[in-house]
């Protein structure tokens, strides 16, 4: 947590900045174990910012860390209760650590990602690009057959 001021975050650049620039560098394929601690230093610095911790528990999740993305994923649902990512994620934290509740979180995505379109062809993205970085991905597989073929 002590990185503030060292070269990866220079004080120059907003919260926005910092947080297009670690999501281009996922998007380059950047491994998510020198993200996290990008991302956690984020929502450090902009704890009520819901995308921030949307993500933490995204890469979380790839980085097979159940119990740290629903704590995530909690958060993040706690700040913005109609992100439709941040129940996916909880779904799939719920099925990776052997918890009870996916049922809740899976109807609301579905709710949330069918009424509209634009919000679907992200998601199917996240599907797609999840499946990507992690083939066997099981749990992610079920979420995303829940919420598509109901």
């Amino acid at each position: 947590m002590g990185r503030f001021f060292d070269n990866d975050f220079p004080m120059s650049q907003s919260i926005d900045e910092l947080f297009e620039d670690g999501l281009q560098r996922y998007q380059a394929g950047e491994s998510v174990d020198t993200l996290i601690p990008t991302f956690k230093d984020l929502s450090a610095r902009a704890p009520k910012n819901s995308a921030i911790y949307t993500c933490l528990s995204w890469l979380y999740l790839l980085a097979e860390k159940p119990n740290a993305a629903f704590k995530t994923a909690q958060k993040a649902i706690r700040i913005t209760p109609q992100d439709p990512q941040a129940h996916i994620n909880m779904a799939i934290a719920i099925l990776d650590s052997g918890r009870k509740g996916v049922r809740e979180h899976v109807e609301l995505a579905t709710q949330l990602v069918m009424s509209v379109e634009e919000v679907q062809a992200d998601i199917r993205q996240n599907f797609k690009e999840g499946l990507t970085r992690k083939p066997d991905w099981d749990s992610l597989k079920r979420v995303e057959k829940w919420i598509f073929d109901s």
